[in-house]
This record gives structure tokens, sequence and C-alpha cells, in this order.
């Protein structure tokens, strides 16, 4: 009996030190927003750290500016779509109709129908006003999810900055970005566990198994929404790469799996596709971070390939302009501190470039920071990278 009401006790504190966490959080990030200029660096570290940010409310408030859309835009109504002869329609159409599972069990078919119909029109939308941008199968699996915890005019302008920045490699008219950034995959596990990269290349299994992962930022993949938005928190105030991180510290986290399976291509690759639901997210989270630290994009990149992605090399641009929402004085200040340098370089034959210090490890973070049904046209430019599969359901 003793022990019973012992354990109620231990049982109630936590749910107390619980309580108590998440009241300082919501107090803090409250803080960050009334912050003149907001302190993004604050939310960014409160959406990286242990529960993210809590609240879909909370989300409605601080994705924005952690992807810097100003409140103008957010203030504006979206403009009607015009489907007739868009060349998207049919695709985005025939997507949208099988993304039934991503809307909440129970939601009233006419609520979810409306739902559906807005989701095209954000896609359309985002499409028509950048015309460098290419549909690609999977994306509304992201924009599902902006629409769900934003509503149609939120999502919209937020989707927009997203797809320009963070999914631009994803968005060209070929899959050669994409399967750069796939790349990355191996370096990092070779880094952590070479048993377990040279049992994957031995198996010859490829990355492809985390390609639905990475082009839905795991929306696709993972049931419960509330895992997805937990993570979106995360990608959102890191580095566009860190979707593969995470990916790489779930093949990690399943070490034991992956080498006592048979060192077979096809049997790896059903394993490593077969996403686990209960995964211990804010344990991954935080290890993704710590190997992103630890191994930045930078020393992986010779052996991902010889070229930046397009989302890496505008990353530093955006990250400036987002961490005062001052874009104008953030990039006329960068300005000066080239043009100081080129002076200094003149002088001293050499250009030091000064680098801000990170003294915590969620501001390093924060600063450097598909399971879909592929269509004919995208088999077709990948096929050459699935050759050796033709026949595996690599994307049920």
């Amino acid at each position: 009996m003793t022990t019973c009401k012992s354990a109620d006790a231990a049982s109630a504190m936590n749910g107390q030190d619980s309580g108590s966490r998440r009241k300082r959080k919501i107090a803090d990030i409250t803080q960050a927003l009334n912050a003149s200029p907001v302190d993004v660096a604050a939310l960014r570290r409160m959406a990286i750290s242990e529960g993210g940010l809590l609240t879909d409310e909370i989300r409605c408030q601080v994705w924005p500016r952690l992807l810097n859309v100003p409140a103008q835009v957010l203030d504006q109504e979206p403009e009607t779509v015009e489907r007739e002869n868009n060349k998207d329609y049919n695709q985005v159409l025939l997507d949208v109709q099988r993304s039934l599972r991503r809307f909440p069990p129970g939601m009233p078919d006419e609520q979810r129908e409306g739902l559906q119909e807005e989701l095209i029109d954000i896609i359309l939308r985002v499409l028509k006003r950048n015309p460098q941008l290419h549909y690609y199968q999977g994306y509304h699996d992201i924009v599902v999810t902006f629409l769900l915890v934003l509503g149609e005019r939120i999502a919209t302008p937020l989707v927009e900055k997203l797809s320009t920045h963070h999914l631009r490699d994803f968005m060209d008219p070929t899959m050669d970005n994409t399967k750069h950034i796939l790349n990355y995959l191996m370096p990092i596990i070779e880094r952590v566990n070479p048993e377990v990269h040279d049992f994957m290349q031995q198996a010859e299994v490829g990355t492809v198994f985390a390609l639905s992962w990475l082009i839905t930022w795991f929306g696709h993949v993972l049931s419960d929404f509330r895992h997805v938005v937990r993570l979106y928190d995360f990608f959102l105030a890191c580095h566009p790469l860190m979707a593969i991180y995470f990916a790489a510290v779930i093949v990690l986290y399943r070490q034991e799996e992956v080498l006592e399976c048979e060192c077979d291509m096809a049997m790896v690759h059903h394993l490593l596709s077969q996403i686990p639901q209960d995964l211990p997210y804010e344990t991954l989270i935080s290890r993704a971070g710590d190997l992103f630290v630890q191994f930045p994009p930078s020393e992986l990149a010779k052996e991902a390939s010889s070229h930046d992605s397009m989302a890496t090399s505008t990353f530093k641009d955006f990250d400036l302009a987002s961490t005062q929402q001052r874009p104008d004085s953030v990039l006329r200040r960068r300005r000066r501190q080239r043009q100081t340098a080129l002076e200094n370089a003149a002088v001293n034959s050499a250009v030091t470039v000064a680098r801000p210090s990170a003294t915590r490890r969620f501001v390093r973070l924060a600063v450097m920071g598909l399971t879909v049904a592929l269509g004919a046209a995208a088999l077709a430019v990948v096929n050459s990278a699935l050759e050796w599969a033709p026949k595996l359901d690599l994307f049920p």
C-alpha cells in the first residue's frame, strides 16, 4: 500500500513539474513574441526544445515568424484560383482525393471536403505565383499540415515562403537536387556507425527508402498528427537539410534491426521503408540536432556531391532576414560587412570573415539551422536510380 502511495505521489509530482514547465515555456514564447523586434532566436530555441511549440494556437503565431512572413501579408485574403486550363490541376486533384487519412478521424465529410477544396486552391495559388516551382506528388502532404494548423488564409503565404526556400530543391523540373540531398544520408550514418553503413552498402539498398520521408517532411508516413507538427516545429526552426539528419537518426535508432536483417537489397529496403510509429521523437530530435552540429553539411558536401543545394545556398540570407524580422536592415548590414572584408583584404591580402559566436547548443542549431505515389513524369526522371529495384513497392 505504501509503495502504491509513493508511486502515486511521484506521478503527481511529475505531472506538476510537467505542467510548470509547460506554463514556463508558454510564458517564454509570449515574451519572445512581444519583444521588439521579435526574438526569433528564442522562438527557434522553443521550437527545437522538448515539446516544440505545444499548441496549434501558438504555432499560428510562431510559424510565420520562423518563416519571416510579415503580418500585413498574413492579413491579405487569398485571391481566387482559376482551375480551368491549369496544367497542374488534374494531378493535384488526384493527390488530394487520396489524402483522406491526413484529415482527423471522425471529421464530418462536408468539413473534410471543404478543406480538400482549400488544399487544392493553396497549391494552385502558390504555383501560379511562382512559375519556377514545379509540383511534385507529396507536396500536398506538407501543404495539408499547414492548412490544418493555420487555416487557408495564413497557410497560403507560409507555404509559398516554404516552397521558395526549404522545399525549393524538391520543386525543380527534375529530381537531381532531391537525389543530391538524399546523398547526405549515408555519410551521416557512416560517421556514427560504420558497421551499419557498410552493411547497407553491401546490401546495395541505396537511399530511396527515405525519399518519402524527405519530400513530405514525414507527413505522409506518420499516422499521428501530433508527431507530424512536432517535427514541423523542429524543421521550420532549423537548416533546410535537417530532415535528412532526422532520417539518419531513425536508421541509426534501428541499427540492431538492420544488422539482424538478411543482407539483401529487397529485405533491407522493406525493413527501412516501414517506419515505426512509436519512435522516441524527442530523443531523436535531440540526436539529429547534435549530429547536425557535430557533422555540419559543409563537412559532408564533398561526399554528397560537388555542388550545394538551392535551399542551402539561399539559407544564409533567409536566416539573417528572419532573425530580426527586418530584412532590409539585415541585408544592408551584410553588404557593409562584405565591403569591410574586401577593404581589409586589400590591406592584409587576406579576408577575415567574422562568425557570430554561439554559446548554447540550441542557438547553434537554430542558426545553422515521400511516401508518395510517383507519377509517370517523376518516375521517368528517377528511373535510373530505381533500375536496381523495379518491382519494389517503393512508395506505398
